[in-house]
C-alpha cells in the first residue's frame, strides 16, 4: 500500500482525500490527521480518508506524499515536527494562500533526501466551511498554483501536477514571490475589503437603520468576511508586505473614483463603463492572456513517473486503450 497523508481535514484536505478516494486508486491508503477530533471523525465519516492517525507523527510514517492543508502559521511547527519522521524520498506539498514563508520554513527544517513542492488550489467557499463542505469536484476547472523549491527532484515535481490533475485542476507553474503578490492582488485584498465594508457599515451609529435597507449587493460584497478568521490572519501574518502594497494602490484608486465623482462626472462615466467592460470580458475569458509553459512531461508520462510510487500507471494506460479503442469504433 501506498501511503498519502493529509494534515489538516478540513474543506480543502477533505476535498483533495474526496477526489483522490472518487479516483478509485488501487493500493493506495489516504491517512488523516488533524487536532481538531471532530474535523479528522467527519472526513472519516465522508470516506475523504482510510485511516484517522492518533499522532502527526504517525500520520506520516512511511507517508510518500505529504499534503499540508492547514492555516499558514501552523505549517512552521508541522514541518518541524515531521521532519525526522519522514521517509527518504517523501514529497511534502501544501495547499496553503501564501508560498514565500512557507518554502524559507521547508529549506529550513526539512532533510536534504526530501523534496517540498508547493501547491495552491484557486478554489473555496466563501464562509468558514470545514470538513462537512468537502467536495471531490471543488478543484474541477480551477487554477492549481505549483511552485517547487529549487532542489526539489524532478520526480517530486511531476507528482505534485499530476496530484493537480487527478482532482481535476490545472497546474500553473509560479515563483514563491510571484505567486505571493499576485494573490495578495486578487484574492487577500478582496478578503480585506470585505472585511473592512462590513466594520465600517455595522460600527456605524446609524446600522440599525442601514440594515433594513441591506440586501444582496452589500451581502455580496461582504462574503469574504464570513471566512475563516485565522486563515485570513495567517495570510496577512504571511504576506504582509505584498499585501500592504495592494491595499496602498487600492486607496489609490478609491482617491481616483472620489475625484471623478466630485468634479468629473463625464470621465466617471468612462471609467464605469471600462470596468464593466472589462469585467465582462473577463467573465467571459475574452480576455484570457497566453502564458509561458514549462517544458513539461506529457500527460502519459506523468502517470507513468513515481506520482504515488507509480500506481497511476496502470490505470492510465487502461484509460489511453479505451480511448484508443473507442476512436477506432468511430472511424469504423
Amino acid at each position: 500500500m501506498e501511503r498519502v497523508t493529509i494534515i489538516g481535514t478540513g474543506l480543502i484536505g477533505g476535498s483533495i482525500g474526496l477526489g483522490l478516494k472518487a479516483s478509485q486508486l488501487p493500493g493506495v491508503e489516504v491517512v488523516g490527521y488533524d487536532d481538531s477530533s471532530s474535523a479528522l471523525a467527519t472526513a472519516r465519516k465522508q470516506g475523504a480518508i482510510d485511516i484517522s492517525a492518533r499522532s502527526i507523527g504517525d500520520a506520516v510514517d512511511g507517508a510518500r506524499m505529504v499534503i499540508i492543508a492547514t492555516p499558514a502559521l501552523a505549517a512552521r511547527s508541522i514541518l518541524q515536527d515531521i521532519a525526522g519522521r519522514l521517509a527518504e524520498g517523501a514529497i511534502v506539498t501544501d495547499t496553503l494562500s501564501t508560498k514565500a514563508e512557507i518554502m524559507h520554513w521547508a529549506r529550513e527544517y526539512l532533510p536534504d533526501n526530501v523534496s517540498y513542492v508547493g501547491g495552491h488550489p484557486m478554489a473555496g467557499k466563501a464562509t468558514s466551511a470545514g470538513a462537512a463542505e468537502s467536495e471531490a469536484t471543488l478543484f474541477h476547472g480551477r487554477s492549481y498554483c505549483i511552485v517547487p523549491s529549487p532542489d526539489a527532484s524532478d520526480g517530486a515535481v511531476q507528482s505534485v501536477v499530476g496530484l493537480a490533475n487527478l482532482l481535476g485542476a490545472q497546474p500553473v507553474f509560479m515563483h514563491a514571490e510571484e505567486h505571493d503578490q499576485y494573490v495578495a492582488a486578487i484574492s487577500h485584498l478582496p478578503m480585506m475589503v470585505s472585511y473592512a465594508l462590513f466594520s465600517l457599515a455595522r460600527e456605524s451609529a446609524a446600522w440599525q437603520d442601514m440594515r433594513l435597507l441591506a440586501s444582496t449587493g452589500f451581502a455580496g460584497a461582504t462574503r469574504l468576511a464570513s471566512g475563516d478568521p485565522q486563515m485570513t490572519h495567517d495570510i496577512c501574518v504571511t504576506n504582509g508586505e505584498a499585501l500592504i502594497h495592494w491595499i496602498d494602490r487600492f486607496i489609490e484608486e478609491l482617491r481616483r473614483y472620489r475625484g471623478m465623482i466630485a468634479d468629473d462626472p463625464g470621465e466617471l462615466f468612462k471609467a464605469l463603463a471600462g470596468a464593466q467592460l472589462k469585467r465582462d470580458a473577463f467573465l467571459a475569458g475574452a480576455d484570457k492572456p497566453e502564458r509561458e509553459q514549462m517544458d513539461l512531461p506529457s500527460a502519459s508520462e506523468q502517470m507513468s513517473t513515481i506520482l504515488f510510487g507509480g500506481f497511476l500507471t496502470s490505470r492510465y494506460q487502461e484509460y489511453e486503450k479505451r480511448m484508443r479503442e473507442s476512436e477506432e469504433r468511430n472511424r469504423r
